[in-house]
């Protein structure tokens, strides 16, 4: 865990409450510091810098509301002090370790016990303030030891007295008043914040970065415009997550080239943020069109902007930007003052080109060099495991296929991806050939299809979300359709985005989710989860749904930030320049590839791309040792 564990920068309103739990007095104050410490006492104390006066609460007792934790909001009601601190604009992983050290340390305290006021008084020690320590091991042993008693307390009070039968329903089963008795959810699972707490795994997930990523992180902290890149498995979505979590939300856009990448990070596309329509026109009517009010806003708030899949970018679009950004805010400095952040692999998908016009990456665009000025390229593979699988991929993406590259993808062809009942997933390089394979595989199944509708927050934004979401309005599954996880549930049991499975059967009752047998031989039944994306003009909206899609076909344009472990490839119609090594790299290991009519021409990369991550890989060997120095030298 991050020393800084029991600090955060954020808005607070400060609201005083009245006997009758109304709000008599209310008052906001920007850019605050908020710090745990103990005193003298070792008392649990949250200190408020207000920036002319400081103010310390003494905490013993609390509530603590965190449903919008993830947007960087959360309150704070103290009823001793009848105040409650509303925050807001926090960067939403400092937000989620403030609280769970906060709740955690207070409870241990709880455990231990607290000096009396008469102890307090008669004490000769010091006035003090440190900061508080990180939660330990003993922290958490000490929480597991008092959820374990409280559950044994309540199990007791709810078991059935000796001698006295259970009563049965009608169907000769237990009724549901005794099954409720027998087994209290607090026997199974502790607490929803407990639980929170307890888990070592979600509480070092946000730092939990190799030390090239650790770089990247620590560089956007440091105000510096980056460019990360890396092969497919590198982990750029991962730290690109962690990145968002670490910059305050309402200064913060985050965008990308396309609805569905923008999607698995939150964000709107980069044409929605920008607000200048396609960007095909001449510069004069872009900067009018983002002079409209509503866009002029967004982009005057705008502070930090996260760029993700950037190599679909057109180098043109990238500069017009850039010079829409200086007249709006007008500010002379590259793209008025906003700290970029920019992702992606120029050696995967390029920008989409119509008729014969001539394709521009953003690197070769004229502002790229005044705007970024950091570049790294991630090198340590997180995806696939086998060497000679990482070799073979190394090469496609460079557009090399040597012999033996050739003659181990023609192999692929015989291997048997099907496993429980689960075949491999067809990566296709048209989105019609997908439809058309996912309904036809569908309709063969006999049996009912159950049909599952998604929530959307607003109506009105159905057609963006559509567009954008990666899950359908409409979800249709039968017996035995084969599925995909469409976002990660429970990353340690192996429920991530891209596994595979089929649905097995389906629950009783009106709802009647989805159970499937996934590839790993676990069964899980899918219940609905949300995906929040941002609007144009930053309204955050959502939808509601359960997050499986039909998985006998997919394009390998959505396939892009997915693992799969059992996958089978057509190449026969490649038709870009790093198509294949897209396509290729979805697989988790060479077992489970099956590459049905693989010819070494489908293998190509841009040269100039080439060229441009030459430049860079010889620069930061000239530059570094390793990526510490680097960052030293920009």
């Amino acid at each position: 865990m991050a020393d800084d564990c029991g600090i955060i920068t954020c808005t607070v309103s400060v609201e005083e409450i009245n006997g009758t739990s109304g709000v008599a007095k209310r008052v906001q104050y920007r850019n605050v510091t908020m710090t745990l410490g103990r005193n003298e006492f070792r008392d649990i104390i949250l200190m408020v810098d207000l920036g002319k006066r400081q103010v310390k609460y003494n905490i013993r007792e609390m509530q603590m509301h965190r449903k919008f934790v993830k947007e960087g909001k959360a309150t704070l009601i103290f009823t001793e002090y009848r105040t409650q601190l509303l925050i807001s604009n926090c960067p939403p992983d400092k937000l989620i370790i403030f609280l769970r050290t906060l709740y955690g340390k207070l409870e241990c305290g709880k455990i231990k016990g607290f000096l009396s006021e008469r102890q307090k008084l008669r004490s000769d020690l010091q006035r003090q303030f440190q900061e508080i320590s990180p939660l330990n091991v003993k922290d958490l042993d000490a929480l597991q030891t008092k959820r374990t008693k409280e559950a044994e307390k309540k199990a007791k009070r709810f078991a059935t007295p000796k001698g006295k039968r259970k009563r049965k329903d009608t169907d000769g089963n237990m009724d549901s008043e005794n099954k409720e008795n027998m087994h209290p959810k607090s026997l199974k699972q502790p607490r929803k914040e407990l639980a929170s707490v307890l888990s070592s795994a979600s509480i070092l997930q946000s730092v939990r970065l190799s030390k090239e990523q650790q770089m990247v992180l620590t560089a956007v902290r440091s105000g510096k415009n980056v460019f990360f890149t890396g092969s497919a498995g590198t982990g750029k979505s991962f730290l690109m997550k962690r990145i968002i979590g670490a910059l305050p939300p309402q200064h913060t856009f985050a965008t990308a080239s396309t609805g569905i990448a923008a999607c698995h990070i939150g964000g709107t596309t980069l044409h929605a943020f920008a607000g200048i329509g396609s960007g095909k026109a001449d510069l004069a009517q872009c900067i009018e069109l983002a002079s409209r009010p509503q866009v002029t806003q967004q982009w005057k708030r705008c502070h930090h902007l996260i760029i993700d899949e950037i190599s679909m970018v057109d180098g043109d679009f990238f500069d017009k930007l850039e010079a829409v950004a200086r007249t709006v805010r007008k500010s002379d400095v590259p793209f008025g003052g906003i700290q970029l952040v920019v992702s992606g692999d120029f050696l995967q998908l390029p920008p989409v080109i119509k008729g014969q016009g001539k394709r521009k990456f953003c690197f070769q665009s004229k502002s790229w060099r005044d705007v970024i000025h950091v570049n790294m390229e991630l090198a340590e593979i997180r995806r696939q495991t086998d060497k000679q699988f990482v070799d073979i991929l190394q090469n496609i993406r460079h557009g090399k296929c040597p012999e033996h590259v050739t003659e181990v993808l023609k192999s692929t062809a015989n291997n048997n991806c099907n496993m429980n009942g689960v075949i491999a997933t067809r990566l296709c390089t048209h989105k019609e050939d997908v439809e058309q394979l996912n309904l036809h595989h569908l309709k063969k199944l006999t049996g009912s299809c159950r049909s599952f509708q998604a929530t959307d927050t607003d109506s009105v934004y159905t057609s963006m979300i559509n567009n954008h979401c990666v899950v359908k309005n409409q979800l249709d599954l039968k017996l035995g359709a084969q599925v995909m996880l469409a976002k990660n549930l429970d990353v340690q049991r192996g429920l991530v985005n891209g596994a595979r499975g089929v649905v097995i059967g389906f629950e009783a009752g009106e709802t009647g989710y989805p159970i499937v047998k996934f590839l790993s031989g676990l069964k899980e039944t899918i219940k609905p989860v949300r995906w929040t994306l941002r609007a144009p003009g930053g309204v955050l909206v959502s939808r509601k749904q359960v997050p499986l899609q039909l998985a006998w076909a997919i394009s390998i344009h959505k396939s892009q930030g997915m693992t799969l472990d059992c996958v089978e490839i057509s190449l026969a119609r490649v038709f870009e320049s790093g198509q294949a090594y897209v396509a290729l790299s979805r697989a988790k290991s060479l077992t489970g590839l099956r590459v049905v009519d693989f010819d070494r021409s489908c293998v190509r990369a841009d040269p100039e791309v080439l060229r441009f991550y030459h430049r860079l890989q010889l620069h930061q060997r000239m530059m570094q040792t390793d990526l510490n120095s680097y960052l030293q030298e920009r």
